[in-house]
């Protein structure tokens, strides 16, 4: 008997086909076909029905198909897993070609319109739009959730910011600090957090030091060698003091900028 419909389980490389007469018994079955051969064998067959689970590389298949005079019928995957008899487990490419073929006889199974060249170019101008729109609206959405985290941050700086301010008026030594330029709250309690009453300092270049603000030395044989800022002890009561002065190398008067100008020196270093 003749083969009247054909089942087609495309892939990458391999093919199966199935192809079963008139009565439904198969006629044709080859588990695996070389893409370089399938149009050659497809086209040696007598016309019949072709069916293919839709996908993009199928129009290709169906356009080329239909030039030797075959019907073919593109449809969705999902309506040809119920026909497939051996179920998810025993799932193979033999497998799928019969369930196709057997799908593609059902009368009332709706198809797939076969598109020609034309409409898949400007399918994929629409295919890229969206997936840039999609990736725009992706970032959009990452942003939004960062700046909602951010937001949630500067309240609980904020929070902090009104207990350290709280400290600050309880504090004696805080408020003596915070009659200097540039002292405020935050640096104030903590230089009183960290040194107290700085009994323990003879000087306040002694303070320095101690902070790491001032150069390390390098003196032998009457000779006074300087080496780079030392940036010793805490890094956070550091950089609290050394912001205030920045500030004032920016925004103050001469008279100022000449005394902070040894604080630019170490934050250059």
């Amino acid at each position: 008997m003749a083969i009247l419909t054909v089942g087609i389980d495309t892939a990458k490389n391999v093919f199966a086909l199935q192809g079963v007469n008139e009565a439904g018994r198969p006629e044709l079955r080859r588990p695996s076909v070389p893409r370089s051969k399938l149009l050659e064998r497809v086209a040696s067959l007598p016309p019949c029905t072709i069916g293919i689970e839709a996908c993009t590389g199928s129009h290709h298949w169906a356009r080329c198909f239909a030039a030797h005079g075959h019907t073919v019928r593109l449809m969705a995957p999902k309506f040809v897993a119920p026909y497939r008899m051996s179920g998810a487990r025993g799932k193979t490419d033999a497998a799928d070609a019969a369930a196709i073929c057997e799908a593609v006889q059902r009368p009332t199974l709706r198809f797939v319109p076969i598109k020609t060249e034309d409409q898949q170019s400007r399918l994929m101008v629409h295919r890229a739009r969206q997936g840039f729109v999609a990736a725009r609206t992706a970032t959009l959405n990452r942003i939004r959730g960062l700046l909602s985290e951010v937001h949630h941050l500067d309240e609980r700086v904020a929070q902090y910011d009104v207990h350290i301010r709280t400290m600050a008026r309880t504090s004696t030594p805080a408020q003596q600090w915070m009659q200097l330029m540039g002292i405020g709250a935050t640096t104030a309690t903590a230089i009183v957090a960290m040194v107290g009453n700085g009994r323990e300092f003879d000087s306040g270049r002694q303070f320095a030091a101690w902070l790491g603000l001032v150069p390390g030395q390098y003196s032998s044989g009457g000779k006074t060698r300087l080496g780079r800022i030392t940036k010793a002890g805490d890094a956070c009561l550091r950089s609290l003091v050394v912001s205030p002065v920045r500030t004032l190398c920016r925004c103050s008067t001469p008279r100022h900028r000449s005394v902070a100008l040894q604080f630019r020196s170490d934050d250059a270093e």
